[in-house]
């Protein structure tokens, strides 16, 4: 058994966990990052599949995402657009299928209307609140009170109006169904992305992806760091004493003054910490989850779709495939669609056989792309609720009126203990960007408190 001493541990190595280690060291401080995987990385992750390259996990880059951009430049790493020129397709509940452009979907006159006031309204809500802060919003009780799904019904009874304002922050973001949390959740969706009319245009959202892959943010912090990353280290055990923790992964212990989980915090259970969590923080736990979204990736000889003057990118609520897009890898002569099966849709799969699944999710494909889309030469599913040391996508986000009431907890250490991860961030909230931001913050906190 290895026994190492440094002044701060780090727990996870994705880009939390990295960012933090490398500002640490920047600062004349000795880290040990401890990850339970064989690789880095976290929720991003760059794998050849058959042959094909693909993003399994976190991927797009947007124009607001300062604390990733900055990092990118850092790295030297090069972004690329997502392919977007041509039209949309939109499929109605009456399985019409209809192409266009622009952000608001070929709908009725009247229910056009409602997307555009619903969406003009929320941001107003939004503008409101600070992603830092929510809990601090005048009404945040009481919106943390009311689900999603209750709210839209309040609003407006034109059902296909409730329906897709609800898949920008349910099925596409948090990856939940609409009654399973709040409208102060729903709003911070928003406003981590600076409004909602900017979840709402995916040219924004999902603007830009990384040539390489997004792992490659965590690949280039990791190397800078050198021989202070443990690979297969998953942490069992964190005790504490007078000196600081001392931290008991599979093959080593690392003494230290600090430790910075930054993992998700659906994690935090799986280790056993001496003395205990304080009782708030056990509850704060209890009241956040994962949400659920399979990550499908079919590559194809060609881009076809583009040949019939369609963008690839294409939305319905009422399809097992909510959302797709080009994702064409850079340079490369073979297309790529990634398309998302989320929250309820996503439980129905998982009861099917592997064969079954993949025809379901195809066969919703073809509805959009045409029947040449049932024939990918590479096939994959990214289920990251599977993955060990993840258990859901894209993060944990609060039941109703759990941020109200647990929020300002999120960031509170606990003594020698920190917390860092995308999933507690405000502005960049479940997205790379705040994960970046949230190992900062950590890293700053510690400097500061060390004396370094």
């Amino acid at each position: 058994m290895t026994e190492i001493t440094r002044d701060v541990v780090v727990v996870g190595a994705g880009p939390a966990g990295l960012t933090a280690a490398n500002r640490l060291k920047e600062a004349g401080l000795s880290v040990a990052v401890l990850e339970a995987r064989d690789r880095v990385g976290g929720r991003t992750w760059t794998d050849d599949i058959e042959g094909a390259t693909l993003e399994i996990g976190g991927q797009w880059v947007s124009p607001d995402q300062e604390a990733l951009l900055e990092t990118l430049e850092e790295l030297g790493l090069e972004t690329f657009e997502r392919y977007r020129e041509g039209d949309s397709v939109y499929i109605s509940k009456a399985g019409e299928h209809t192409r266009f452009t622009g952000d608001i979907f070929p709908v009725a006159p009247e229910t056009a209307a409602e997307l555009e006031r619903l969406i003009e309204k929320i941001d107003v809500m939004v503008a409101e609140l600070d992603p830092d802060r929510p809990w601090e919003h005048p009404r945040a009780a009481e919106l943390d009170r009311i689900s999603f799904e209750a709210w839209l019904a309040a609003e407006t009874s034109d059902q296909e109006a409730r329906d897709n304002i609800a898949l920008f922050i349910g099925p596409a973001m948090l990856t939940k169904p609409v009654h399973a949390f709040s409208m102060l959740q729903a709003m911070l969706m928003a406003a981590s992305a600076g409004s909602f009319s900017n979840l709402v245009d995916a040219d924004f959202i999902l603007d830009k992806r990384i040539v390489g892959g997004m792992q490659e943010v965590s690949k280039r912090l990791a190397a800078r760091l050198g021989g202070d990353v443990f690979l297969a280290q998953p942490v069992r055990r964190i005790e504490q004493d007078a000196d600081g923790v001392v931290v008991h992964a599979d093959g080593m212990h690392v003494r230290a003054k600090r430790v910075i989980l930054a993992h998700a915090p659906v994690l935090y259970s799986r280790i056993t910490f001496d003395p205990p969590l304080p009782r708030r923080q056990h509850q704060l736990h209890q009241h956040l989850s994962m949400g659920l979204v399979i990550k499908v990736h079919a590559v194809y000889d060609r881009p076809f779709w583009r040949e019939a003057g369609l963008s690839g990118t294409v939305f319905s609520p009422y399809q097992l495939v909510h959302e797709a897009y080009d994702n064409t890898n850079h340079e490369d002569a073979r297309g790529t669609l990634v398309g998302f099966v989320s929250d309820v849709h996503a439980d129905g799969e998982f009861e099917l056989s592997p064969e079954e699944r993949r025809e379901r999710i195809l066969d919703s494909l073809a509805a959009y792309y045409g029947p040449e889309a049932r024939n990918p030469v590479v096939y994959y599913e990214s289920d990251w609720g599977a993955e060990e040391w993840t258990r859901g996508a894209y993060a944990a986000s609060f039941d109703l009126g759990g941020l109200h009431r647990y929020g300002a907890d999120l960031r509170t250490p606990v003594g020698p203990i920190s917390f860092a991860c995308s999933d507690i961030a405000g502005a960049g909230f479940q997205h790379v960007d705040g994960a970046i931001r949230m190992g900062r913050l950590a890293a700053q906190n510690l400097i500061t408190d060390l004396g370094a």
